[in-house]
């Protein structure tokens, strides 16, 4: 490719001399554009620039006296319109002086105009071209070095083997408060001060270790930066040698960062890794290693420790019918009451939901531990403001004692937890001691649970029937369906036995499904066998209504067994009804919309309030067995039942008495206009076969069932709590 040489000459034979020198060398590199003036050269350089690099001068060759410019002031205006193309003046002998102050202000070269030939001046040009394409290249390496070093987050500073600053980047600037025309030359120690971050010492030069052993190095660990202005940061670092051709080492670059946010980070992630984010309390990681450590120093010097497992009062309710912003306003008053009820050196911890764990250190005797329990169950039942809410709640606790209830934290806790759910099943807002006795219970626990998943799966339970009777004709006017285990090393368990463990475990919820379905399926036989159609009763877990798409199941139980809606009631729980009223109303309309009746079951012994029943719809109120079994003796029973009886008739209610097992107690009831009812003194839960011989009999003589009662006396155990199951 041709390389375009502007050629600026007044002289005619002058200019035919250069052209004839350069079009006859060897390989015919130029191409030579001859102009006669500087106004002339500065207007070809114009137009070469902007047409690009197709048309660009690769030199320039220039008389320095001119028609319209003389001397000095003609490469000046050259060289000010193209510094980046190299200029070769051509010069008479007497002229060199000028020749060589041009040379001085930037011109590449200069030859006599007397000495040119097509050797000397090719090889002059060609050499001067090759100059200006290196030194462009490396400015532009050296551009994009620059602009890759302040453009990278890190600071990179380099020093000679001096020690003296020779670079460093815009990072490095603003980190160490040198600019970089004052740094330049000063002692790398002057600019780069660093000291241990752990003694305050001066740290090594990690530079000057690099060019010693000439080998990249890492800076010493816990390093601070201390700037200009005395302000210090945390960094990392590592430098290197630099080399030169031969290998030498002739300085070192470092390249560090400030670590300021990502140590904070690193420290704040270690904080949250062991704090509970919403109370910022201990949580369960590092309440375990302080309750391991107080073991360890507890049991070195002979000492006692205490631990105590809390959980708050169905709190469930709270946060269900205020909102979850409101229960964790409330976790937090329940956190910093309890701090305030310990000393300094215990540690209160949250282990989720609304569980906490009290680590009392060094208590004398368990009734210091006692003591401190009966504070915080004093301070949490006191009014907590939340907003505008004045809330009130309360807790259980369990409470265990190092070495006496456990040596491990694991056991100390497993225990800590049996006592508390004992403290909860007792009475609610209590503490209870851990007993070898609660041990022995929770293991029992735990094996019916394990034996109830293999019954379920393998279904081993069967229905029994209770039939619900008109209280003033005697006939069967409902049924009501009753799980029971038949357990093959157990023999028949009590269902107040494994219900309160399927409800714990979920297990309720696969166990209800079975029941619905069998007895509607078994409601179904007795109709298509020709027996008169009574309505099924079946009791309904609030685990289970708790579940999604429980409606869509009871549909679809009804749906596959071909039972009519109407003649399925669902009896439910008060507690069930006090959790979360929105949402149980949600529930409740669905299965209303479905068509079953809905049923309130142990009705008295809960905290239901007359706008439950106006809000939601049911169809029938179920007095207790325990206030039936004193209508007699007991006034306050009496008084109870008949008050029930009267609200349940004012508001359209069917009112169903439970557990009746005398005479008298019918006569009573029939005295004060309670229509049904059911118990020992109809019949007991029987089998399908039998209940339907009493249906049958019913049908026939509507006092059959009355007849054929039977003494509670001589009744199984498991039939006396029958209102407790399903």
């Amino acid at each position: 490719m041709q390389q375009i040489i502007l050629l600026v000459q007044d002289s005619v034979p002058d200019a035919e001399a250069i052209r004839d020198a350069l079009n006859n060398s060897t390989d015919g590199y130029f191409e030579v554009q001859w102009v006669l003036g500087c106004s002339a050269a500065l207007e070809r350089l114009r137009v070469a620039g902007a047409r690009g690099s197709a048309s660009s001068v690769a030199a320039i060759l220039v008389d320095l006296h001119l028609p319209d410019s003389r001397g000095i002031e003609t490469f000046d205006r050259l060289f000010r319109a193209a510094p980046h193309i190299p200029i070769l003046v051509l010069s008479s002998t007497e002229d060199e002086a000028l020749a060589k102050l041009a040379v001085t202000r930037g011109a590449d070269e200069y030859l006599f105009k007397n000495r040119l030939d097509s050797y000397l001046l090719p090889k002059a040009l060609r050499s001067m071209i090759e100059r200006a394409a290196n030194s462009e290249a490396l400015f532009e390496e050296k551009e994009r070095a620059q602009v890759t070093l302040n453009s990278i987050g890190d600071a990179v500073i380099s020093m000679d083997v001096s020690g003296k600053v020779t670079y460093l980047n815009i990072v490095a600037q603003r980190l160490t408060g040198w600019p970089q025309e004052q740094a330049l030359g000063r002692p790398l120690e002057e600019v780069f001060r660093i000291v241990s971050g752990v003694t305050g010492d001066t740290a090594s030069n990690p530079m000057a270790l690099a060019i010693r052993e000439n080998k990249t190095v890492g800076l010493t660990p816990h390093c601070v930066l201390i700037r200009r202005d005395g302000a210090e940061a945390p960094i990392e670092d590592s430098a290197a040698p630099i080399h030169d051709r031969r290998g030498e080492v002739i300085g070192a670059v470092m390249v560090f960062h400030d670590v300021t946010v990502a140590r904070a980070m690193t420290l704040r992630m270690s904080y949250l890794a062991q704090h509970d984010s919403l109370t910022d309390l201990p949580n369960r990681v590092l309440m375990n290693d302080r309750l391991v450590e107080a073991i360890a120093l507890s049991k070195r010097y002979g000492r006692k420790l205490a631990v105590l497992f809390l959980d708050l009062d169905r709190f469930k309710q709270i946060n269900d019918s205020l909102g979850h912003v409101i229960g964790d306003r409330l976790l937090q008053s329940v956190a910093r009451r309890l701090c305030d009820c310990v000393r300094k050196s215990d540690t209160v911890s949250r282990q989720g939901g609304d569980e906490f764990v009290i680590l009392l250190w060094e208590v004398g005797t368990a009734k210091d531990a006692a003591t401190t329990a009966e504070k915080i169950l004093h301070a949490i039942r006191q009014r907590h403001v939340i907003g505008r809410n004045d809330l009130y709640v309360t807790a259980s606790i369990g409470v265990v004692t190092y070495p006496d209830d456990g040596t491990t934290a694991e056991s100390l806790l497993n225990n800590a937890d049996f006592a508390m759910y004992q403290a909860k099943d007792k009475e609610r807002d209590n503490y209870q001691f851990f007993s070898a006795d609660m041990s022995l219970h929770a293991m029992e626990q735990q094996s019916i649970e394990g034996d109830l998943r293999t019954a379920i799966a393998r279904r081993d339970f069967r229905l029994h029937f209770q039939p619900k009777v008109n209280l003033l004709t005697g006939a069967i006017i409902g049924i009501e369906a009753l799980v029971r285990w038949q357990h093959v090393e157990r023999g028949l368990v009590s269902p107040a036995q494994f219900i309160p463990v399927a409800e714990k475990s979920g297990l309720i919820v696969p166990l209800g499904r079975w029941v619905l379905r069998e007895a509607c399926r078994q409601a179904s036989a007795w109709q298509l066998a020709g027996l008169p159609p009574v309505r099924m009763a079946v009791n309904v877990s609030a685990v289970e209504l708790r579940t999604q798409h429980f409606a869509l199941g009871v549909r679809a139980a009804l749906a596959e067994t071909g039972l009519d809606p109407g003649l399925l009631e669902l009896e439910l729980t008060e507690t069930f009804l006090m959790e979360d009223s929105r949402s149980t109303l949600i529930v409740l309309q669905e299965l209303k919309d479905i068509g079953v009746t809905l049923a309130l079951d142990d009705f008295g012994t809960g905290y239901s309030s007359l706008s439950y029943l106006k809000r939601f719809p049911i169809s029938a109120l179920k007095i207790d067995r325990s206030f039936i079994s004193g209508l007699t003796s007991n006034t306050d029973d009496a008084s109870i039942v008949t008050a029930v009886i009267g609200m349940g008739n004012s508001l359209n209610l069917r009112v169903i008495a439970e557990g009746i097992e005398t005479l008298g107690q019918l006569e009573f009831l029939q005295k004060n206009n309670c229509l049904m009812g059911q118990g020992y003194y109809f019949s007991p839960a029987v089998s399908a076969e039998e209940m339907s011989r009493l249906l049958q009999r019913s049908s026939l003589n509507p006092t059959a069932v009355e007849e054929g009662h039977s003494d509670p006396a001589k009744a199984p155990d498991d039939n006396v709590q029958s209102a407790v199951t399903l």
